[in-house]
């Protein structure tokens, strides 16, 4: 069984215009990230998806998985998911977030970046069935890759580098005044795994 030793509970508050940020660089060890990454690169079943961008279906640039409680499907994308059922490692990593942050999850999106040719495009994850103003909490494994954020009327925009074993969580009014995105990284070489826990309405 795969567990998790907190080596560093400290965070770092970001305080935004109009949300907040907390991020724990160091919310595990090293080696046990690394084990979790492997474990979730054999185990997850990872799906090459396309989208329709003006009348031209196009890949998805990265795999993703959705899992969650019975009943979590999401749609993202313009497509509907139906939750996977959990495996051992969602669950174990899922708890100890939530005993972390003192919020419950009932689903997870993955995403699988496989180099620096990979990306998400700006966006802002504000869908109906994620609530008002959703607490979502993203784990890093992985490849270092940076995180973009900016208002969506204010010129104002933030950056950070995620490293393997990082907790970002996004809260407040986040999603409403926000966009984010994770870039076209042409030097990053090696693949991360991107996992946020989400609570569906």
């Amino acid at each position: 069984m795969l567990q998790i030793n907190l080596l560093n509970t400290e965070c770092d508050v970001i305080e935004l215009a109009d949300a907040r940020l907390t991020y724990w660089p160091t919310l595990m060890q090293l080696n046990e990230a690394n084990k979790f990454f492997h474990n979730l690169y054999e185990s997850i079943h990872w799906q090459a998806e396309t989208i329709r961008i003006a009348g031209i279906e196009r890949l998805v640039p990265r795999l993703t998985a959705w899992y969650g409680d019975r009943g979590s499907s999401y749609v993202y994308s313009g497509i509907k998911h139906e939750p996977e059922v959990w495996n051992e490692p969602l669950l174990t990593i899922k708890a100890k977030i939530e005993q972390t942050i003192g919020v419950n999850f009932n689903s997870a999106l993955c995403n699988l970046y496989r180099n620096g040719q990979d990306s998400v495009a700006w966006h802002a994850d504000d869908e109906p069935e994620l609530g008002e103003s959703p607490v979502i909490a993203s784990l890093s494994l992985g490849a270092t890759r940076t995180f973009q954020l900016k208002h969506k009327t204010h010129k104002i925009s933030h950056k950070i580098e995620l490293t393997s074993g990082s907790l970002l969580v996004m809260q407040g009014a986040m999603q409403h005044h926000w966009l984010h995105q994770i870039p076209k990284q042409t030097s990053v070489n090696k693949p991360r795994i991107n996992i946020t826990f989400r609570t569906i309405k």
